[in-house]
């Protein structure tokens, strides 16, 4: 069974007298430990199709099924215990609490699932080992880089051990340097912890790194292929991002 299946969907938004259909009719699905790009133009579909995979947004019409569930189905208090727990997201803002530290930071998706104290710090510094600041565990985020804040914001995502990673422009606040390292980051999570990966982005450069990727365009799916290898990166001949870098 697909871990995401997207049948028919439709989203229309009244406004005033106009409809306007931001979504007319995709249809995809996606198997477990998948990395898979999203891309199209302003005004494509792609941000409303992105808070419909990350459940912050229903179809109008079309369903949604999400490791076996039926999205549409569930209450909204429903809806948002579910999201917590299935869906990991990085934004390109980073979205960190200033007066909190890097540990605080990235346990809060299991402070809020009500988790104890002592699971949700075993877990917390092994979503910080894997993004490579242990080293950085007792930092406030304005002692970060950019790239630090990122990597807290990965580690925050991957806490819960969601079913996906749902990463909007995530290299878009970030010099090009370290904008590579974040993907080369995404890459290894992927390859080597078998996490599921969604990036929604507007750069085809950053699309081409993932294996797959859904071209959208006036609300429909225009193009949906495998990349055949992953494009040749700037700064490549840098090799991948060590596990404790500084970016």
């Amino acid at each position: 069974m697909p871990l995401i299946e997207m049948q028919d969907i439709r989203r229309e938004y009244h406004m005033g007298d106009q409809t306007v259909h931001a979504l007319r009719g995709v249809e995809f699905s996606v198997e477990r430990g998948e990395s898979l790009s999203i891309v199209g133009p302003s005004g494509s579909g792609k941000s409303t199709l992105m808070n419909m995979l990350g459940c912050l947004d229903t179809p109008t019409s079309g369903a949604y099924r999400l490791n076996g569930v039926d999205v549409g189905s569930l209450s909204k208090n429903a809806l948002a215990e579910f999201r917590n727990r299935q869906i990991g997201f990085i934004f390109q803002s980073f979205h960190l609490l200033p007066r909190f530290n890097v540990m605080e930071n990235v346990g809060l998706p299991m402070l809020y699932a009500g988790v104890s104290a002592v699971k949700r710090k075993e877990a917390v510094e092994e979503a910080i080992r894997l993004v490579g600041l242990s080293d950085r565990a007792k930092h406030k985020p304005n002692e970060l880089s950019g790239g630090q804040r990122q990597r807290v914001a990965i580690a925050r995502a991957l806490v819960n051990k969601p079913s996906i990673l749902l990463a909007d422009e995530p290299t878009g606040n970030l010099d090009q340097k370290v904008g590579w390292e974040i993907i080369h980051l995404f890459q290894r999570l992927n390859e080597e912890q078998g996490v599921t990966l969604i990036v929604v982005t507007h750069d085809m450069e950053v699309a081409k790194t993932t294996r797959r990727r859904i071209e959208i365009v006036d609300g429909l799916i225009r193009r949906d292929a495998v990349n055949e290898r992953a494009a040749a990166q700037p700064g490549e001949s840098q090799g991948p991002a060590p596990a404790e870098a500084t970016a």
